[in-house]
């Protein structure tokens, strides 16, 4: 899935969160800083014995999980500040540099340009 500078905008944030699940195992890549790219990851989100997304993201490169409700935490701002997210601090989150390039490409943050 490309990339794009369009806003998408969600109905609610079990459609984000399945969105977001939906993707699990893209390679993705953080927006990196001081001249430097970014470090590719991967995540997961958990299931439970039922079979249903449990509120935790595994990212490739982290021992500790994001929590569901960090990730709509972060989700809130990006929508407060109009997707218009200059860079992964913005969000002010725990996990937020994987999560500003996951927002990316679901639409949520726009791309410059």
């Amino acid at each position: 899935m490309a990339e794009n500078n369009s806003l998408n905008i969600y109905q609610s944030e079990d459609e984000v969160w399945n969105k977001i699940a939906e993707m699990q195992g893209e390679i993705f890549k953080t927006s990196g800083r001081n001249g430097k790219g970014g470090v590719e990851f991967t995540y997961r989100i958990k299931k439970d014995k039922n079979g249903s997304w449990c509120g935790e993201m595994f990212v490739s490169t982290k021992e500790k999980s994001i929590t569901r409700s960090t990730v709509m935490q972060a989700y809130r701002k990006a929508l407060e500040l109009n997707g218009i997210v200059t860079g992964p601090k913005k969000l002010g989150t725990f996990g937020a540099s994987y999560l500003y390039s996951i927002f990316i490409r679901l639409g949520i943050i726009k791309q410059e340009g």
